[in-house]
């Protein structure tokens, strides 16, 4: 039972990334899938959530309007869309789930193991 994260990679500032979360092993449908992220040398930070059914969605206030949480039970995916990014994303970003969402990192009872975005011209 795992979750796989995909879609990172290098893009120049102002650019857009649209990152995908797909399970191994098991179905979405009844979870809640948080985005999460962790620079170098820094704190797992916290980017947004969505509900089981994504008629919720929760975002860090820093990155509201530019990152955008959705996802496709029918595909068992969830997707982070990252808009106008700055080199102060650079991070690796993580997906991970639980019932319920909760806002801190800690808290999930299943982890991916991130993928690279690298903001830079």
């Amino acid at each position: 039972v795992q979750l796989v994260e995909s879609g990172g990679g290098l893009v120049q500032p102002g650019g857009s990334l649209r990152l995908s979360c797909a399970p191994s092993g098991f179905t979405l449908d009844y979870y809640a899938i948080g985005w999460f992220r962790q620079a170098p040398g820094k704190e797992r930070e916290g980017i947004s959530c969505i509900n089981f059914d994504g008629s919720r969605a929760y975002y860090a206030d820093s990155l509201t309007g530019r990152f955008t949480i959705s996802r496709d039970n029918a595909k068992n995916t969830v997707y982070l869309q990252m808009d106008n990014l700055k080199s102060e994303d650079t991070a690796v970003y993580i997906c991970a789930a639980r019932f319920g969402c909760r806002p801190s990192p800690y808290e999930y009872d299943y982890y991916g193991q991130g993928t690279q975005v690298t903001v830079s011209s």
